[in-house]
């Protein structure tokens, strides 16, 4: 797998302008040199309708079987910034500020982060985190989780202009049993979330309607025969016309896309994911006129993609 690692980052005072990195169909360039990205200065940090870059490979979206998307969310394609402000930065809040776009979009990589960011990662968590994070057997599946949730509580806390060890996280009910471990949500309306790591990546997406995001690491071969039923008609038809070779992208891409719809709902899982037809092609195929699926543009060797609903 090529690797992406973002430049080491100094620490900065905690209303500096962000400084990241995009990724696109190349690889990662500097934020502000994709096409149509404002200068870092000016740019509002992570707005998926300023990062917008598909690579030349990649047919433009057909109208014949989606409605036109809104004029400021990006298709097919969304990178997602690698621009972090925690568990490297101090938990300070500058706002609340508003959503910069329908859509905001985050990456990072677990390997990225020194034990000085994992350390300062755990104290960011609550008791119930930090008790979740424990139960893990593995140092990198813990680690995973750690930055994963001290991240979203970076990126939420200027968004309220609450602490990020202070917000006011909770679970939603089950939508399986009713019992509160569902999806993590906040207590306070006005800002949806979505969250997913996978291996050494993070991906987190914040929109002011419901949202869900999926990354995951390319399926094995064994995986994409035992999931056949958890696949449209449509889509199992679909990877059967093509070489035993592409099967494994293509079923990857077809996964994330139903995740990311599914949490978007609230449902998860609960609901049969073999339900909604997603397309297995390069281009996603939204499964309602109510939601916007897109692809997320993240490093080789994974597949990821968002799912947010029209307001």
């Amino acid at each position: 797998m090529s690797e992406v690692r973002p430049a080491p980052v100094p620490a900065r005072p905690a209303n500096a302008p962000p400084t990241g990195r995009v990724t696109t169909g190349a690889g990662v360039v500097p934020a502000g040199a994709a096409a149509g990205v404002v200068p870092p200065t000016t740019r509002p940090r992570a707005g998926a309708g300023d990062l917008l870059t598909r690579p030349t490979d990649v047919p433009p979206p057909a109208p014949a079987n989606d409605l036109p998307p809104p004029a400021s969310l990006p298709g097919p394609l969304c990178p997602a910034l690698l621009d972090l402000p925690g568990p490297r930065y101090a938990p300070y809040p500058v706002g609340p500020r508003p959503l910069r776009g329908p859509l905001e979009l985050y990456l990072t990589e677990v390997g990225a982060q020194d034990d000085r960011s994992l350390l300062r990662a755990q104290e960011l968590l609550d008791a119930e985190e930090r008790a979740r994070a424990r139960a893990f057997r593995r140092a990198r599946d813990r680690d995973a989780y750690v930055i994963a949730h001290a991240t979203l509580r970076a990126l939420l806390s200027p968004l309220l202009g609450v602490p990020a060890d202070e917000l006011p996280l909770m679970r939603e009910p089950c939508a399986g049993c009713g019992k509160p471990h569902g999806r993590p949500a906040l207590r306070t309306s006005g800002v949806h979330f979505s969250l997913s790591h996978s291996g050494d990546l993070v991906l987190v997406a914040l929109a002011g309607a419901p949202v869900g995001v999926d990354v995951e690491g390319v399926a094995t071969v064994e995986a994409v025969r035992g999931a056949q039923c958890a696949l449209h008609a449509a889509e199992v038809a679909e990877l059967a016309l093509l070489p035993a070779r592409d099967r494994q992208a293509a079923f990857t891409r077809t996964w994330v896309r139903k995740e990311a719809y599914l949490k978007g709902l609230g449902t998860g899982l609960v609901r049969d994911p073999a339900l909604d037809h997603v397309g297995t092609g390069p281009r996603p195929v939204s499964p309602s006129p109510e939601w916007v699926l897109r692809d997320v543009l993240v490093p080789a060797g994974y597949a990821a993609a968002v799912a947010l609903r029209r307001e």
